[in-house]
Parts: structure tokens; C-alpha cells; sequence
């Protein structure tokens, strides 16, 4: 059974330091770290004028907050964005206005560690978000992947108490094989990371050779790469989602399928139908939706959905918080 307060209780553990960058400008945000702050989930760093916060609102000068302006170490910030970045053409004047920027002050200050991790996106594009960690932080591995997930959990008659993983829905636009299998192992090591025990689909159109195409072809070639290096997760492909998800057609669609209708993680062929299927998910199944959390950097930064609660905001602080203490065991 799946409950989101187990991630609240082993983030309040950790006590790590998750920077916001969009408090000067967004509501849902300043009420998140309210509640982070109340129930100790994690430290809060928030970025911003002080003053004008406490305009803004009162509750918040009990805050650590940071200037992009006025941080007393802001030539090393900007110091290591022009390293970063020279090599694309950045000067260090440039680097010198760019470090202004909310987001990339914040994740520069993950980067040069004075925070563990940083979460935006409430009112921003994923794009926006992003580019800063992938320009600054980048991934662990050249080789493989920055990709994201959502965390679908709730009560619905369908889902019950388990949770899902769904895996492309943010960054990776047209994933070939290699890619596809790439995201599915690093959404294991995500679903681990919450003591789901994965069940991996690679979801098409077709079920077990229903339908031929490219489209078939790279799902399959994905899956079949997958289970040979991640020998001992259960895992199936290509599958349609009924018969990933549902028991009665898994019988008759896959009846071999070791899977029997019940995975948790879904790896989508590309980031169309992930990012539809997870709205559709949300809005008509009524579950929660959490992310689109990124998988594969070196340092935590997570996005949000614009349509985000502040409930939303509040479990990705919290995951961003659990990614932290991943990264720093390893």
C-alpha cells in the first residue's frame, strides 16, 4: 500500500534544503512553504527581496531568504556559470546578467551546494525550469539520459492504494530504443526510492505483435534490450495499457505476460502520449499527479506542472528532498 506521508517522514529525516525561485511571483508557492516549514519536511531557501516578500506577506520574514543581487558570494555563483558556459560562447558579462535570473541564481546555488535542491515551474514553462540544470548541473552520465516522471497516487476505483510511475512525460520528445530503455531503468531506481516494487511496462498501440510498425518495433527492441540488463525486474512489452494494467485483458491480450495486469511503471513511447495519458489520468481519474520529477542529473531540480496545487508543490519538495539524500549516499 502507497502513502504519500511515508515520503513527508523520511524527508523530515533528512532535513535537507530545497531553494524556491518563484515566491516573488507566485501564491501557491508562498503557501507550500508555509506548510514545508510547519511540518519541518524540509529547510526552506527562498529567493527574492526580503522586504518586498514581507510586504507581500508577513509570515514570511521568518524565512531565509536570497538575493540574486545582493548573495555575498555571488562572484563564485557567477564565476561558475561563465566556466560552465564559455565554451558555448558565454562572457563573463553575460554571466554577470544571466546569474540575475531567479531561476538560474537557484540553481546555481544548488550547484555550489547552499542548497540541496530546487523546485519550480508553478509558473513557468518546463523549459524555462529546466535548461538552467541541464546547462549547469547536467546529467550524471554523458551517456545516458536526463528524463522525467510523474508520481500518480490517490484513491479511485481503478487504482486503489498503489501508486504509478509514468516515464517520459517532460523532456525526452522522441526517445529511440536505447533512450527508452535508459528512462525505464532510472524510473526503477525512482520507484525504489519510494519502496515500489517495479513492474515495468513499455507501453504502444500494439500488444505482443497485434499491430507491426517502426513504432511497434522500437517499443519491443526497447523492452527486450531492458530485460536483459535489468534481469531481475519484472518487466513486459510492447504492451497496450489495458493489458499492462488490467487483469481480466491481460488474460486474454498477454496471457504469458509476467506482469498478470498490475504494473507500476509505465514507460511511454514517447512524450505526446505520456504527457497526455498522465493529464487525462489526473483530471478524469481524479489521481494526484506529482512532477515532472527529473531523473538522471547530478544534483536534484524539479519541475511542476502549471495546473500544480500547492499540495503538489509540497510532495515535490518532498521527493526533491529524498533525491538529495539519494544522491549524497552515493
Amino acid at each position: 500500500m502507497f502513502k504519500i506521508e511515508k515520503i513527508f517522514d523520511e524527508a523530515k529525516k533528512r532535513q535537507r534544503t530545497i531553494v524556491f525561485p518563484e515566491v516573488s511571483f507566485s501564491a501557491r508557492t508562498v503557501e507550500a512553504v508555509k506548510i514545508l516549514r510547519k511540518n519541518k519536511i524540509c529547510k526552506v531557501l527562498l529567493v527574492g527581496d526580503a522586504s518586498a516578500l514581507s510586504l507581500r506577506d508577513k509570515a514570511l520574514e521568518k524565512f531565509e531568504i536570497v538575493s540574486p543581487v545582493t548573495f555575498p558570494d555571488r562572484k563564485k555563483l557567477v564565476k561558475t556559470l561563465y566556466e560552465k558556459r564559455k565554451e558555448k560562447g558565454m562572457t563573463m558579462e553575460q554571466a554577470e546578467e544571466l546569474e540575475k535570473d531567479p531561476y538560474y541564481f537557484a540553481t546555481l546555488l544548488v550547484e555550489c551546494g547552499y542548497a540541496d535542491g530546487m523546485v519550480a515551474g508553478a509558473e513557468s514553462s518546463t523549459a524555462t525550469t529546466i535548461r538552467p540544470a541541464l546547462q549547469i548541473i547536467k546529467g550524471k552520465n554523458k551517456k545516458e539520459p536526463v528524463s522525467s516522471f510523474f508520481l500518480l497516487y490517490g484513491k479511485n476505483n481503478f487504482l486503489k492504494n498503489k501508486a504509478l510511475i509514468l516515464a517520459d512525460c517532460g523532456v525526452n520528445e522522441f526517445p529511440d530504443a536505447d533512450t527508452l530503455c535508459s528512462i525505464a531503468c532510472q524510473s526503477v531506481e525512482s520507484a525504489l526510492m519510494f519502496d515500489i516494487e517495479p513492474k515495468v511496462a513499455f507501453l504502444s498501440y500494439s500488444s505482443k505483435g497485434s499491430a507491426r510498425g517502426e513504432a511497434v518495433d522500437k517499443v519491443k527492441t526497447a523492452y527486450e534490450k531492458f530485460s536483459k540488463k535489468e534481469k531481475f525486474v519484472t518487466c513486459d512489452g510492447e504492451l497496450q495499457f489495458d493489458a499492462a494494467m488490467v487483469k481480466n485483458v491481460a488474460a486474454q491480450k498477454a496471457p504469458d505476460s509476467p506482469l498478470d495486469g498490475d504494473a507500476n511503471v509505465l514507460i511511454f513511447p514517447n512524450i505526446e502520449a505520456g504527457n497526455i495519458a498522465y493529464k487525462a489520468m489526473q483530471y478524469v481519474g481524479g489521481l494526484n499527479a506529482a512532477g515532472p520529477i527529473l531523473q538522471g542529473l547530478r544534483k536534484p531540480v524539479n519541475d511542476l506542472s502549471r495546473g500544480c496545487t500547492v499540495q503538489d508543490i509540497v510532495v515535490v519538495a518532498a521527493i526533491t528532498a529524498l533525491q538529495a539524500k539519494e544522491i549524497k549516499e552515493d
